[in-house]
Order: structure tokens, then C-alpha cells, then sequence
């Protein structure tokens, strides 16, 4: 079969990670650890105008996590009315302040132009710095940028380093584009027991059927290529990797 790099920039997983990362928060200031708390309470219920105005409150006396979760609520408009403006706004406070989630959405609002004009120098940039902090979703962006050569020129050797990073965290279609690039030999040394391996790896950890389903192809390919030896060297690394 013919493999097929794993296409676009998720953005749902992201949000998501946005907005659960409000009931995981260990606050430093006690004037602002019980709206934390209430705004955990309130999301869970379902009282969605209650969480926002906590998220406000918090936000609008510096606290960067609360200004990154109202970006992110204002741009999937999920229980308020889209709104890029003020996702824009907040992001950008939340982004200033070096949290690496308002970053990525920042940067994905640029390079989607949502509210701006698309400037894909300036998504990099976040990307970059979201990346830099050990952002799974800004190094996997950053590899999928530099492979398609969307808006940058095509860089095999940052595709492989921003990949291998996200690959390394446990990102599934991370893992899935390296097994592509090791498979077609594109960017790197063609290699057909890391191709297995990602592969391998990427099958096992997907939550994503399609993802699942092509790594899973993709390793059976590949391992048509292969000699029993090489076979068993690979899934030998992805256990290796897995207990690691």
C-alpha cells in the first residue's frame, strides 16, 4: 500500500487540553485558588456562565491560565458566541506571559487567519516558542509545517526534529509522519525497521480510528519489505521505547 503523511493541524485535541487543564490547576495565590476551584465545580455541572465569569476574574488580575482558557472558549465559541476578537485578546496577554497553550492557539489563529490577516511568520514564531517549552501540540505543528513546506520553505531536518520531540511525548500522528518519512526515505536515511517501529507505535497509541487504522497498514507494508530479523529488531525498539 502507499502511505500518506497524516494531514492538517488538529485543533480539537488542543482545546480540549485548554479547557481540562482548569480542574488540574495547583494555584500559587490563595485569592485566587477558590475561583479556581468554584470555576472547576461550575464547568463540571454544566454551569458554563459561571465558569466563564470565574475564568474572567482570574484573567483580568494577570493569572496567564485563566486569560489562555477564555481564548480558547472565545474561539470555538463553545458555550459563548465566537468571538476572535476577544480570543485574540486574551491569547496574546496569556502568550506574553510565556503559557505555552495560549501560544499554539495564538499561532494557529495566524496561520489560519481567524480574526487576522494569515501570517505564517508570526504563527512560527509561537509555534516556536510554545515548542521550545515541551508543547506536544506546537512540535508536532512545527514538524507537519517544515514537511509540507506550508508557508516556509520544506525542511526535512526540522520536520525530523519537531516530530522526534512530539513522536517522543506519545503523539500519535507524530509517530505515524516519522514511520512516512523513514518509510519513503523523505528527509532522512531511508530505514525500514524505524519506519516498523513508528508505525507500530503509532497503531498501538491512537485514539483516532484513521490514524490507527493507516499506521497499522502502513506497518503490514512496510514489514513486506523487511526480513524476519529486521521485523523482530523493530518490534523489539517499539517495546523498548514503550517501557521506557
Amino acid at each position: 500500500m502507499e502511505v500518506e503523511i497524516s494531514t492538517g493541524i488538529c485543533w480539537g485535541a488542543a482545546i480540549r487540553k485548554l479547557l481540562a487543564a482548569l480542574a488540574l490547576w495547583l494555584c500559587a495565590s490563595s485569592a485566587l485558588a477558590g475561583q479556581f476551584e468554584d470555576a472547576a465545580v461550575a464547568l463540571k455541572r454544566g454551569d458554563y456562565a459561571a465558569a466563564l465569569r470565574l475564568w474572567r476574574l482570574a484573567a483580568e488580575h494577570g493569572d496567564a491560565r485563566a486569560q489562555a482558557n477564555l481564548g480558547a472558549v472565545y474561539q470555538v465559541g463553545d458555550f459563548v458566541p465566537k468571538d476572535y476578537v476577544e480570543a485574540l485578546k486574551w491569547y496574546r496577554l496569556a502568550a506574553d506571559q510565556k503559557n505555552a497553550n495560549a501560544q499554539v492557539g495564538l499561532a494557529r489563529m495566524y496561520s489560519a487567519g481567524l480574526g487576522v490577516q494569515p501570517d505564517v511568520a508570526v504563527a512560527v514564531k509561537w509555534y516556536r516558542l510554545a515548542a521550545e517549552q515541551g508543547d506536544v501540540f506546537a512540535q508536532y505543528d512545527l514538524g507537519f509545517i517544515y514537511a509540507n513546506g506550508q508557508g516556509v520553505p520544506m525542511d526535512g531536518a526540522e520536520a525530523l526534529k519537531w516530530y522526534r520531540l512530539a513522536a517522543g511525548q506519545g503523539h500519535a500522528e507524530a509517530q505515524f509522519n516519522l514511520g512516512v518519512m523513514y518509510h519513503t526515505g523523505k528527509g532522512v536515511p531511508q530505514d525500514y525497521v524505524e519506519a516498523h517501529k513508528w508505525f507500530n507505535l503509532s497503531a498501538a497509541r491512537a485514539t483516532n480510528k484513521d490514524t490507527r487504522e493507516n499506521a497499522a497498514g502502513a506497518r503490514d507494508s512496510v514489514a513486506s519489505k523487511m526480513t524476519p530479523d529486521q521485523i523482530a529488531e523493530a518490534q523489539k525498539l517499539a517495546r523498548e521505547w514503550t517501557h521506557k
